[in-house]
């Protein structure tokens, strides 16, 4: 990867597109960023609004509207293009809308010669990955998905919130699909090194703080959140924009941090050939590995019924 100029493209100037754009203006993380759209009228604007703000930022951004061949040098391209999710419509329902979507792009950037990192933010995300990985034929370790990195920080608020602690001392994941199949590990959680399961007493102890009702009531606010956001204000996209430039931090400056991104399974977990929402740590490389954790067996069982429904609604797409 090159290192002297940090590029990132990002195709589809939506809410999702530009909540991304705007957060890394603010966060000052690439020094080069594309914007391309089907409406090329719409990116230019896009640009010309973010460029108004460079005065009032500590970024030296170069930011324009572009087309395919500006992908050939950078660092990262973002696939945030394609239909809305509608109230009440899963985000399997829009499988088969968007994945037309992605073959009039991905053929175009890797024609255009790139070599980076594919970042794919689109739902459903875990198929739309793996449909990139398919049509672009790059290694699977640089092509990855937001994945549950957004339903982890959404678990890590809830359960800080409820605890009366800081989300980021709060070390607990949200796995496998990112939707309805999507479940949490709690023998993994953790807050500091304390197992979240230990705090689970018998009522009588001052460490009997949680209760497993309550952590199974704030799964169930994590995987319905989006459809309660959807709902009052018709989409998401401030979350998944922040999600989607710590990502690109990570990327961009080597960090090996981890992330439940969306990652091709070869293996771990039992499972293979699906894209699915792990823990990973994360560097220039894209995905440095699967950071497999000790799930129980019936963790493995959640997880191996969300890889299923995700392998069967691939099945026939391309």
């Amino acid at each position: 990867m090159r290192t002297d100029k940090r590029k990132v493209v990002i195709v589809g100037t939506g809410m999702v597109g530009m909540s991304y754009a705007y957060s890394m203006l603010n966060q000052a993380v690439c020094d080069e960023l594309v914007l391309i759209d089907v409406n090329k009228k719409k990116a230019v604007g896009e640009a010309m609004d973010l460029n108004h703000g460079l005065a009032f930022s500590t970024s030296h951004m170069k930011i324009y509207a572009g087309d395919y061949r500006d992908c050939s040098d950078a660092d990262i391209v973002a696939l945030c293009a394609g239909v809305a999710q509608k109230q009440g419509e899963t985000r399997l329902d829009l499988l088969k809308r968007n994945a037309a979507v992605f073959e009039s792009i991905i053929r175009p950037v890797t024609e255009s010669g790139f070599n980076g990192i594919f970042l794919v933010a689109t739902n459903p995300v875990d198929i739309m990955t793996r449909i990139t990985y398919s049509l672009s034929g790059f290694n699977p370790k640089r092509v990855l998905g937001s994945g549950t990195a957004l339903d982890t920080a959404r678990l890590r608020y809830l359960l800080g919130k409820y605890v009366g602690v800081d989300p980021r001392n709060v070390h607990a994941y949200v796995m496998g699909e990112h939707g309805d199949s999507e479940f949490v590990p709690w023998s993994q959680a953790l807050i500091a090194t304390k197992s979240i399961l230990s705090l689970c007493g018998n009522g009588k102890g001052e460490e009997d703080i949680i209760c497993q009702d309550e952590l199974k009531k704030l799964e169930e606010e994590v995987r319905g959140a989006a459809y309660q956001i959807i709902e009052a204000k018709q989409a998401t996209y401030y979350g998944i924009g922040m999600a989607l430039t710590r990502i690109t931090r990570a990327i961009l400056g080597d960090e090996s941090s981890v992330f439940t991104v969306s990652a091709m399974l070869r293996g771990e977990y039992n499972q293979a050939e699906v894209y699915a929402g792990v823990p990973c740590i994360i560097n220039k490389n894209g995905i440095q590995r699967i950071l497999q954790l000790s799930l129980t067996e019936d963790e493995m069982k959640q997880l191996q019924k969300s890889c299923d429904m995700l392998r069967e609604s691939f099945d026939g797409v391309l």
